[in-house]
């Protein structure tokens, strides 16, 4: 496999779950076993009521996207194609920094709320990262 043109990330205790999912081709998730509350980034405990009982689950995968940027200064390490940088709203209810992919990068083609799956980009034997294309169907 090439070397990935970017930075990585280097998983931790708390994120491992996390990319190991990304690599088995699942998006998960914590949810907090005392609050029920769901979110992201993965950590050690609930940041709405620090809970340290949480539990690692499989998200559906769906998303709409929040917000965007679209980046058109071309960049060694990122290729010179504009490319989006993104929040998404997950279907679960927490919000995450991604790419949108599949999709011309211009507004015309980003609206905003437009259904979104997940896709995983395999970066390297261990790392697969999760970004956005617009749902089918």
């Amino acid at each position: 496999m090439a070397e990935y043109p970017r930075p990585l990330p280097v998983p931790t205790p708390e994120t491992q779950a996390f990319w190991d999912g990304c690599a088995s081709g699942e998006l998960r998730l914590q949810k907090c076993d005392v609050c029920a509350h769901t979110y992201f980034p993965p950590r050690a405990f609930c940041p709405a009521c620090s809970g340290r009982k949480v539990t690692t689950f499989k998200a559906s995968g769906k998303a709409t996207l929040y917000s965007y940027v679209i980046n058109h200064r071309p960049r060694p390490d990122f290729g010179t194609e504009p490319h989006s940088i993104a929040v998404v709203t997950l279907a679960e209810g927490p919000r995450m920094m991604t790419n949108i992919i599949d999709c011309p990068q211009t507004p015309e083609a980003l609206q905003l709320d437009m259904a979104l799956e997940v896709s995983f980009e395999k970066a390297s034997e261990t790392i697969s990262l999760p970004k956005f294309r617009p749902a089918k169907g």
